[in-house]
């Protein structure tokens, strides 16, 4: 797992033991020390921990002291205390100054490992409360599984660091929006993000998943178990074992089917076909729908005790039209695409208008297809008004007509450059990168005309 974790005892064989009971349950990033004072100069100078596992007596500094230093310098930091039985009252002290909890010696494995476990839950839905506080709008500050998700939309970074801090666990996800917006995209970057990365990620389309195939395809099954089964098979589940399930579509699987999924999110466990005990099984189940569960459940068509066991995290994606600053953005990034396939195409800037304008129903996907469709369309290298759909044609605001000589006398060819330039930066929200690329002049040109119209 990814969390840093800090262990600080002064009994050699004590860290040792911890250190690999950790790694054992999968913690990779653990920091033991001997000496307290070597502890907090880790922290003093910027390293950062999710959890310290601090000893309460140690030469030195004590422990209450270095939970002083640490909550001072790092108070998102969950501390566990270790203390002897007579130690009790210190204990509470360090509760009141802002530890998590506190263990007594001689630790077992199983209570160290689940209690590190409450208090890294506890700093996850701690951070996800004060999301808004730290959220930047830079893409460079996202972590790797997350960097294909091209926005500079806040809303959706939020969503992305929401969805980073419960990959770092093992609860189950749900993410809403409508079609096109992404959801796939974000449930493998969660994946990818978690301690599963390493393991099995597997999409079931819900939807092309008939009732009578679906104990079969879930649950797999042995050679005889019906009419056909000439052979063992997988299922999903027994193939994404240590892995994460992408259950796409959820909001059409049939209400029948419905209550067999409910088990195995509950008993972690499944019956195959052909065979009478049941198989345990660790899936990270990861599921999404376009559809309003909520609506579905008052209909008595979904149910809600699943609708809640799949929502363990909720993520919500919003649509295209809600996010219009990503449209540039995203029209630079396919445009991207045909160059990476050898061929090169800018947009004519009378085009850009109806680009920025239009709703997009089918959201990124549908604005994916019109990019794609019209460079299949351009002369040349150059994507027109014309190479678009009728659809977006129709947003395209109408020629201004100019009477010769009435009182829209023509305008010097600065005067025009001036309004072009500043028309299409208006229309990419400040993108320089675009425009420049738009109006296909180079970047410091446009600098400097922007710093000639006293433009920032």
């Amino acid at each position: 797992m990814s969390q840093q974790i800090l262990i600080v005892d002064d009994e050699q064989d004590f860290l040792d033991s911890v250190r690999r009971a950790l790694l054992l349950a999968d913690y990779r990033n653990v920091v033991t020390r001997s000496s307290p004072l070597e502890a907090a100069a880790l922290v003093q100078e910027g390293e950062h921990f999710d959890l310290a596992l601090l000893d309460m007596r140690m030469p030195g500094m004590s422990g209450f002291q270095l939970l002083e230093v640490i909550k001072g310098l790092s108070p998102e930091t969950e501390c566990l205390m270790i203390t002897a039985l007579n130690e009790a009252k210190l204990a509470v002290d360090c509760l009141r100054k802002g530890a998590y909890d506190y263990l007594v010696k001689p630790v077992m494995r199983d209570e160290l490992l689940k209690t590190i476990e409450r208090a890294l839950e506890r700093k996850r839905l701690l951070d996800i409360v004060n999301l808004d506080k730290r959220i930047g709008t830079s893409a460079a500050a996202r972590s790797a599984p997350f960097a294909p998700i091209v926005t500079a939309s806040r809303s959706v970074l939020k969503v992305l660091r929401e969805a980073e801090l419960h990959g770092a666990s093992h609860v189950p996800v749900l993410i809403t929006g409508e079609s096109g917006t992404g959801k796939e995209l974000l449930a493998r970057a969660i994946h990818e993000s978690s301690p599963r990365a390493g393991s099995t990620y597997s999409v079931v389309n819900m939807a092309a998943l008939s009732a009578t195939l679906f104990d079969a395809e879930f649950f797999g099954h042995t050679k005889g178990a019906f009419t056909g089964a000439e052979r063992n098979r997988s299922g999903y589940l027994e193939n994404a074992h240590r892995g994460s399930l992408f259950l796409d579509e959820i909001g059409n699987l049939p209400l029948e089917l419905q209550g067999k999924l409910l088990r195995v999110l509950q008993e972690g466990e499944f019956t195959k076909l052909g065979t009478s005990s049941a198989q345990k099984v660790d899936v990270r189940f990861i599921a999404a729908t376009n559809m309003d569960l909520e609506k579905l459940m008052a209909r008595g068509a979904f149910r809600k005790d699943l609708y809640y066991r799949l929502q363990g995290a909720w993520l919500h994606l919003p649509p295209l039209r809600e996010r219009r600053e990503d449209i540039p953005l995203l029209i630079d990034h396919f445009l991207g695409e045909l160059s990476r396939s050898g061929q090169s195409f800018r947009v004519d800037p009378e085009a850009i208008g109806p680009l920025l304008s239009y709703g997009y129903p089918g959201n990124i996907r549908e604005l994916r297809a019109i990019i794609h469709s019209a460079a299949n369309l351009a002369r040349g290298d150059l994507i027109t008004l014309e190479a678009l759909p009728e659809k977006l044609r129709e947003v395209a605001p109408a020629p201004r007509a100019v009477a010769v000589g009435g009182p829209c006398a023509p305008r010097s060819l600065a005067e025009v450059e001036k309004s072009h330039i500043l028309e299409i930066y208006q229309q990419t929200d400040g993108n320089k990168s675009l425009t420049a690329r738009l109006l296909d002049i180079g970047l410091n040109t446009l600098r400097r005309r922007l710093e000639l119209y006293g433009v920032p």
